[in-house]
């Protein structure tokens, strides 16, 4: 077996010093390759040599005498324990554990004496500079905290003890100093779905980019040479300007998307690199030329590589120096990779036949799947520790804590090699006092960057905002169009100013769900050392402010105009200031609130209390004159009062506005002089008909024209606050948002107790009972008890000619190119091919799940028309693991076989079946366990077994079920699916990395190349004589008997990021006899098939199984899932709860006065205010569930969307009502209502209008794609109805916009709220409400003003007065409300009709969104026009 042994790169002498060439040498290139153009051009991207290219770049590099010397990092560790928390953490919450006193006692445990368990423990080892470390395992065993750990991760774990050394530097040396020098490339792929494959490559390359780089290269070249050679290393250039795309966004297939990983790792440039499974999804051509590449790179630059691998082939294994084998937590070998198959046979093992020597190694990890030699039963080592000791014990053992000492006497504290290796550091990152290799303004230009990319990547949103704020400005500058100048208008001015400030303020609160999604790619790169976190933060704000200045200013031209505010420049310009400020400021407060939070939910409930103080404590709905004593203090800390006092002094200050409340005045008073009339506006002056708009703003608000600048400083002063801790929070709080590794298990459930060994990947032990799981998998086949049995089909699923374009900039790009093929019955099909060449895409194709773009060929089954129930007769497991993360693994079975087994099938049977599939997957122990907090090959095993447990009758697609699982696991999977086609099922599964004996598992192979062209489809036959005999009858070289046909097949056809043929595959293919037999026999189907009626399913409908058994199995699962999300519950009661004794003290026993019935109207008003973070919650959860819907649950026809859509309703309401409930308890009575008309406030409150605002969020979620863009949405929605009920703008001031009035459903629950509190009451004015008016001489109050009183109403409190009469304007509660607000008290049955009527629109609504903005995603144009395309190429075909 040949290994690399550590060396220096070819031509290039290990210890000569390397120094920059002097700015006056000549320029030797501007790239380190050898033809920059072509690399920059993209041409011969295939024939691109990574080796050659490395070694150019040395050479260029290095000289004799001077040059900068590359600095190494090796590691070493001794005593390695890595500790983690304990089980009690491992019970999954639920709404009810909180008052559970179990739960209470073992929080205060946990605290006093918190549970630890080891997951790794006695490790001991080098790896130096040059060498290459494999690190084999079971899933389980350690292998990810082993690489975290090495790589000086550790925050996840409780503690990690033992002595580790990066030569001379220390694990805290490292973090603190060097932390980019270590690169872990984690199995997750994790990136920003709108930034293109450029340039999410660009910008780790640009943050890593060294100050000290080739003679007169510039930063943007060694970005772009070094982006672009990585993306010819691993394919990627012909999709550098294609979107990263994820679950949602369609974007580069997930192969490429893990290349991008790759390559972003690698562009980090690190001395010591740790890939965790990184060849996840890859084909063995690609992943054995990344691991080739990580070989060259490792020789050329002497860096330290650890990789974590579960399916390793031989040639893999031959490219490392050594490995460690890691059984259940302890070190089972660590020392050369050449030495350990023999160590192991040596030891009593041995391995299978044609068993590659990685698989060999994890196997004898396993009880059950190690093979003893003949003598050895009695003798060998057995359990994890057994091997452990032995190992310890062995010469090798010996040797490698020799090595491990002797790089410790060698190494540690040696100062020459720290001095040594700062120096490096300080000529590559242009200082030693920051771990970060670019300067904090370069750090800043690069992030602003891609922040500006992400925003252009993702228009939608974009323009969204901004027609949001034209929308709002138009509809508020219509609403208030041209308001005249006399006092009648000042309220509306007033209205005008807040609301304006407020909008700003409550579409921020979009903010806070966009910032969660980024959260774990900006901790990724802040422990790349590729910025600080704080950087994002600032980029964030800094790309954020022009763009806000264009649109608020969009917004207040629009609006200030449209109202006719007033004219003059400096007041516009005020306006403006303010009102842009404000917006930067809100946001800077909800990204705080986002930041320091670590839920979504209790950040939009945090969010939604704020939003609460804000309005109520803004200055308008509660003057600082009349608040509360006790709370005035709010005020002072909230920034919407500072900005709207600076607001109404700035538009007041020129205004005089000539009073139009005269009191007495109308008909008879036509003569009246000014003594004898007073105006009843705030700051009138006796005798005066003008009012100073200065004096009526300082005795209503409190505020002065003088203090303007003041409180623009002081707004200044909120927003550098709230930036400051927002940067801090993100600096600072980004580690908190680290989901923990701990497996949760339901409560009840007997795998979890007080020494649970069931937790993670990275437990130490397991129990026996897990360790058989894995065997009894294995031995399914042959273990009659988990046999599963389909429903016998025997027709067969064909497919000829088929084609696939999809629509580019610039014109369409074909996937698929005219590919036939069958699936029989019995028998197991493979579909293989490189990384990219459309075999997802075909699967798509062929299981009717393909989206936009237009599909050519024939789809048969049994020679007929796809059955109208196909899709929910066949099973698909995806690449990605879609769950509903609430559910346990049982329950997301069971949900599969209830939905899409046949309805006559018994519950028993269902549940048999269920349990037989847990059993044959391995996931016995995990039935329990929740679904969204396994590791990746449980949830693997989960998805397999979901599409089992659906017993699919025609037809099962899988694609890629074994990648991320080690081989055992891999096997077991594949054994399972044999077993099935043994049974007659059809199986179609693309595959990835497949050992000769689990290919030679498959009977036939459909082979794509790049393109979606086939290559070969037919039998593999025994030891794949009938696939081999095919190529090497056609050029192909002699396949060897050791060789693996499965890659064998690859690279003969030139797979691979940069592999080559000299053959044009594609080509023999077609003109081969083996594709005209395959047409034969195709129409020879197709003629039997016609000839005899197909086998008819049990139902004529798309789905297996009712309307109403769907709504009930989805309506269990939601209440399920609420119930274990006690975050989103507590976060609704805690909002509510909190806002109703907020609102309850702000107006605490309002009286009956003017001032305290329009108090009273405002607690209902701002009542109303708190479903805006209500509705942003709902709306967030309602998008996560339809999100399973679309990706996983639509395609299989396992339910009607509509079903989906009453069953979220349903599960909804009871939560929103209970808290809405509990918001009328804390409120009513502390206001101040009469109890005596409770009843029908608490009907509305907790039952019409949560069913109003549920139903109004579905809505708005229906029609959204993102939670980002439903708050926006929602925001401008929800201002509208705000402005149109009357409260803002009076009823009868609202011009021609009354029939929006009749139209706001807020309109009828105020109406019906405020009528039926207040109505039919006697106001009784206070003694500052009571006018004051002079009668003339020789008449009495009531003579002088009775004919105005029988016209305008109120009352006199003094009628026989001859002077000082004091007036009352209103006598009852309805004259109040109905001439300021159009309230009737008689109207609140009606007023409650009609918000049920709102509410059934909104359903109306949710099933209209839903159809034609989620279900029919095609549009009928589009449709129309496919259609008509499909008919010229086949009309072409034809001729």
């Amino acid at each position: 077996m040949a290994s690399h042994e550590p060396g220096p790169p070819i031509d290039s002498p290990p210890t000569t010093p390397i120094l920059p060439l002097e700015p006056d040498q000549p320029k030797s290139t501007l790239s380190f390759l050898e033809n920059a153009s072509d690399i920059s051009s993209g041409k011969n991207e295939q024939s691109f040599d990574f080796k050659q290219a490395l070694n150019d770049l040395m050479k260029q590099r290095v000289r004799q005498d001077e040059g900068i010397k590359d600095r190494q990092l090796g590691v070493m560790f001794e005593d390695l324990r890595v500790v983690g928390a304990g089980s009690r953490t491992s019970l999954q919450p639920t709404v009810g554990s909180p008052f559970q006193p179990s739960t209470l006692l073992a929080k205060l445990r946990g605290i006093r004496h918190p549970s630890i368990r080891d997951i790794l423990s006695g490790f001991e080892g080098v790896v130096t500079p040059g060498e290459m470390l494999l690190v084999l395992g079971r899933p389980g065993a350690g292998c990810s905290t082993f690489l975290k750990t090495l790589a000086n991760q550790r925050g996840e774990y409780h503690a990690v003890e033992g002595q580790i050394f990066y030569d001379s530097f220390t694990s805290e040396e490292i973090y603190d100093s060097f932390r980019g020098d270590i690169t872990y490339c984690p199995e997750d792929d994790i990136h920003f779905p709108t930034l293109t494959v450029d340039q999410t490559l660009s910008f780790a390359v640009r943050n890593r980019t060294p100050a000290t780089r080739l003679p007169n290269q510039t930063r943007d070249d060694y970005v772009e040479d070094t982006t672009t050679m990585f993306m010819k290393v691993l394919g990627l250039y012909r999709s550098k300007h294609t979107l990263v795309g994820n679950a949602q966004i369609q974007g580069v297939s997930g192969g490429e998307r893990k290349r991008i990983s790759i390559a972003e790792t690698l562009g980090s440039a690190g001395s010591l690199g740790a890939w965790d499974n990184s060849t996840r999804g890859l084909d063995s051509s690609t992943a054995l030329e990344f691991v080739s590449a990580l070989r060259s790179l490792t020789d050329a630059k002497r860096t330290t590589t650890i990789v974590s691998l579960y399916q390793a082939g031989e040639p893999l294994y031959e490219l490392f120096d050594k490995v460690c084998v890691i059984a259940e937590g302890k070190m089972a070998y660590f020392g050369p990779a050449k030495s350990a198959k023999d160590y192991f046979i040596g030891m009593g093992f041995e391995p299978q036949n044609r068993q590659t020597t990685p698989d060999f190694l994890v196997a004898v990890t396993d009880p059950h799947g190690r093979k003893i030699r003949s003598g050895y039963e009695s003798s060998v080592p057995r359990t994890a520790e057994e091997l452990a000791s032995y190992f310890m014990a062995s010469d090798l053992g010996r040797q490698n804590h020799e090595a491990t000492e002797r790089r410790r006497e060698q190494w540690v504290g040696n100062h020459e090699h720290k001095q040594a290796y700062l120096a490096s550091v300080a000529a590559e990152h242009g200082n030693t006092s920051s771990v970060y290799m670019t300067s904090i303004l370069q750090q800043v230009k690069a992030v602003m960057k891609r922040s500006v990319q992400i925003i252009i990547g993702d228009k939608f949103e974009f323009f969204i905002r901004l027609a949001s704020q034209v929308f709002q400005a138009i509809i508020m500058g219509t609403v208030f169009l041209q308001i005249p100048s006399d006092t009648s208008a000042f309220f509306s001015r007033e209205g005008v100013m807040f609301f304006s400030l407020f909008f700003s303020a409550i579409t921020s609160v979009a903010e806070v769900p966009s910032l969660f999604f980024q959260r774990p790619i900006v901790h990724r790169h802040q422990k790349a050392a590729l910025y600080y976190p704080f950087i994002q933060s600032l980029a964030h704000t800094m790309v954020d402010i022009p763009v806000a200045l264009i649109v608020q200013l969009v917004f207040a031209v629009i609006l200030y105009f449209l109202v006719g505010l007033q004219r003059s420049a400096s007041q516009f310009f005020i306006f403006y200031l303010f009102v842009f400020t404000m917006s930067q400021t809100m946001k800077s407060f909800f990204r705080a609130i986002a930041t320091c939070s670590k839920t979504r939910p209790s950040a939009l409930a945090l969010s939604g209390i704020f939003i609460l103080l804000i309005s109520l404590y803004g200055g308008y709905t509660v003057p600082r004159p009349t608040a509360p004593k006790g709370l005035k203090w709010i005020m002072w800390l909230n920034p919407l009062w500072w900005s709207f006092g600076g607001l109404v002094v700035n538009e007041f200050h020129t205004l005089n506005g000539v009073c139009s409340t005269l009191v007495p005045q109308g008909f008879g008073y036509e003569n009246a002089s000014l003594a004898n009339q007073v105006c009843a506006t705030v700051g009138s002056q006796p005798g005066q008909l003008l009012v100073d708009g200065n004096l009526y703003i300082g005795l209503t608000f409190d505020v002065w024209y003088s203090q303007l600048w003041r409180n623009f400083a002081v707004l200044c002063a909120f927003y550098i606050g709230f930036l400051v801790i927002f940067l801090i929070a993100t600096e600072f709080n980004i580690l908190s948002t680290v989901d923990s590794a701990v497996v949760l298990f339901k409560q009840g459930s007997c795998a979890v107790d007080g020494n649970s060994k069931v937790f993670d990947e990275e437990r130490a032990e397991k129990t026996d009972l897990e360790l058989h799981s894995n065997s009894k998998s294995l031995s399914g086949a042959a273990h009659p008890s988990t046999s599963v049995d389909p429903e016998k089909v025997q027709d067969l699923f064909t497919w000829q000619h088929v084609q696939y374009d999809i629509p580019i900039e610039g014109g369409m790009k074909r996937l698929l190119d005219d590919v036939t093929g069958f699936v029989s019955p019995g028998k197991l099909t493979a579909l293989m091919g490189e990384s990219g060449a459309g075999k997802t895409t075909l699967l798509n194709v062929l299981a009717q799940r393909a989206g936009i773009g237009l599909i050519t060929g024939e789809r048969f089954f049994g020679g007929q028309p796809l059955p109208i129930d196909f899709q929910a007769q066949t099973g698909y497991c995806q690449q990605l693991d879609t769950h509903l993360p609430e559910a346990t693994v049982r329950e997301a079975l069971l949900f599969s076989a209830n939905l899409r087994q046949p309805q006559s099938v018994p519950l028993a049977e269902k549940e048999a079946y269920v349990d037989k599939c847990l059993q044959m997957c391995g996931l016995e122990e995990y039935a329990d366990a929740i679904v969204g907090s396994l590791e990746v090959q449980y949830r693997k095993r989960t998805t397999i077994a979901v599409e089992l447990a659906a017993k699919p009758k025609l037809l099962l697609f899988l694609d890629e079920p074994t990648s991320g699982l080690d081989s055992q696991s891999a096997w077991a999977i594949v054994n399972v699916l044999r077993e099935l086609a043994d049974h007659g099922q059809a199986i179609l599964c693309t595959i990835h990395q497949p050992s000769a004996e689990l290919f030679q598992v498959f009977d036939r192979l459909l082979l794509l190349r790049k393109g979606g062209q086939t290559v070969y489809f037919g039998d593999i036959g025994e030891n794949s004589s009938t696939m081999l005999n095919y190529f090497e009858r056609n050029g192909a070289p002699r396949c060897k008997s050791d060789d693996n046909p499965a890659e064998y097949m690859l690279d003969v056809i030139g797979a691979g990021a940069t592999a080559v043929s000299t053959t044009d595959w594609y080509d023999v293919w077609k003109h081969s006899p083996e594709a005209a037999q395959l047409q034969e026999h195709i129409n020879d189907l197709h003629q039997q098939g016609r000839s005899h009626q197909r086998q008819l399913s049990d139902q004529y409908s798309v789905f297996a199984t009712s309307w109403l058994h769907q709504f009930v199995m989805l309506t269990h699962r939601n209440f399920q899932a609420y119930w274990r999300n006690p975050t989103y519950i507590r976060a609704k009661f805690v909002l509510n709860i909190a806002g109703g004794l907020l609102v309850g003290f702000t107006f605490f026993r309002a009286n009956d006065s003017l001032q305290g019935t329009q108090n009273k109207l405002f607690s209902v008003f701002l009542s109303l205010v708190l479903c805006v973070p209500l509705v942003h919650q709902i709306m967030a959860v309602y998008i996560d569930i339809r999100t399973v819907y679309e990706i996983r649950e639509r395609p299989t026809r396992m339910y009607h969307w509509t079903a989906l859509v009453i069953s979220q309703l349903v599960a909804e309401l009871p939560w929103n009502m209970t808290s809405s409930a509990m918001f009328f308890f804390c409120w009513y009575w502390t206001v101040g209502f009469p109890a005596s008309r409770a009843g029908y406030t608490l009907l509305v409150l907790s039952v019409a209008f949560p069913i109003y605002y549920t139903t109004l969020g579905h809505g708005i979620a229906s029609m959204a794609p993102t939670a980002p863009v439903a708050s926006i949405y929602f925001t401008t929605l929800v201002i509208f109805m705000l402005i149109f009920d009357g409260v803002i703008q009076p009823f009868f001031e609202l011009n021609w916009w009354k029939w929006m009035y009749r139209a706001s459903p807020f309109t009828y629950i105020i109406q019906g709220l405020l009528g039926q509190a207040v109505g039919g009451q006697a106001v009784i004015c206070s003694s500052t409400e009571l006018v004051s008016v002079n009668p003339p001489m020789g008449q009495t109050c009531s003579e002088y003003m009775d004919p105005f009183i029988k016209f305008a109403g109120g009352y006199l409190t003094n009628p026989g007065a001859a002077e000082g009469c004091q007036y009352c304007p209103y006598k009852t509660t309805d004259e109040y409300m109905y001439s300021r607000f159009n309230i009737t008290y008689s109207d609140h049955w009606r007023n409650l009709g009609i918000i049920f009527a709102f509410a059934a629109f909104n359903m109306i609504a949710v099933f209209w969104f839903t159809y034609f903005m989620r279900i029919r995603s095609v549009s009928v144009f589009t449709s129309l026009k496919q259609k008509l395309s499909r008919g010229i190429l086949q009309v072409n075909r034809k001729s």
